[in-house]
């Protein structure tokens, strides 16, 4: 069978799963199809806990990027164990304090928004630093976006430009490891998903649910969908994207004028305004 991804025998250390219905947890499980070897790092150790059955037999390591100075003792403490060279990372990381329900996004904490920043789009620049010594010259570093960063959706708050920040980040990542790698950052632009993560977003179901009728399919994404194009990015087979984008949003971003959305909308208006 033709190994046409070439993953098979390759080391990637994959960022952030939570339980089954995690983005981290598709692409690992697909890179462990295609024969790649898969090292994980999760939060805490209730969490390493947590996963033990799903987990159990692999190489499972705890890391709080939160945490100064945690992601260089992860990195020492995967090469000590004598796993070799790494030709992956995946970022899968995010995090925003939504405890107190949805506010007006000038109403967003300090604190939460640096908290929010370091979790979900500096720790890619502490992950990147600390196993620089260990990657592969052709290793390749996958982060997980949103599709859109042009959008303002109320409930998602600061995580947009914390977002956006991510993005800016692994381009500047990429230009940085240029001087004297070939190491690739690029990430998955994804659009809504059903994770456990995203039902901690205030008003995320209505959201979830108005965005599969502005895809083409009118069906939402499936995570092994973005799953599938994180591995395609790790393989070599994509040695040509650099510091890019790849949008899997099912056509979403291109569909605000969408026939069926626009009558029921003025419907909709209209019944209001008919009292």
């Amino acid at each position: 069978m033709s190994d046409f991804l070439q993953l098979a025998g390759r080391t990637v250390v994959v960022f952030g799963v939570a339980n089954r219905k995690s983005v981290a947890w598709a692409v690992a499980k697909t890179l462990e199809e295609q024969g790649g070897k898969v090292i994980y790092s999760v939060r805490s150790e209730t969490r390493r806990q947590s996963l033990a059955a799903l987990l159990a037999g692999r190489p499972l390591f705890v890391c709080d990027v939160e945490q100064e100075g945690a992601v260089d003792r992860l990195a020492a403490e995967i090469a000590a164990a004598g796993h070799g060279q790494i030709h992956g990372l995946v970022h899968s990381i995010a995090f925003a304090n939504y405890s107190a329900g949805p506010r007006a996004f000038h109403e967003t904490t300090r604190a939460d928004f640096l908290q929010a920043t370091a979790v979900s789009s500096f720790s890619l620049v502490e992950i990147s630093r600390a196993f620089k010594p260990t990657l592969a010259p052709d290793a390749s570093v996958v982060t997980i976006g949103i599709s859109s960063l042009l959008v303002t959706p109320e409930n998602y708050g600061y995580m947009g430009p914390v977002k956006a920040a991510l993005e800016s980040t692994a381009r500047f990542l990429a230009k940085s490891f240029s001087a004297d790698s070939a190491v690739r950052f690029n990430v998955v632009g994804a659009g809504p998903l059903k994770t456990s993560a995203s039902a901690g977003i205030p008003g995320y179901v209505e959201s979830y649910l108005y965005a599969e009728k502005l895809t083409f399919r009118k069906r939402n994404l499936d995570t092994q969908e973005v799953a599938n194009a994180a591995a395609f990015l790790l393989s070599p087979r994509s040695s040509g994207l650099n510091g890019t984008t790849v949008v899997v949003d099912a056509g979403l971003g291109s569909n605000y004028f969408d026939r069926d959305i626009i009558r029921r909308t003025m419907r909709a208006g209209g019944e209001e305004g008919g009292g």
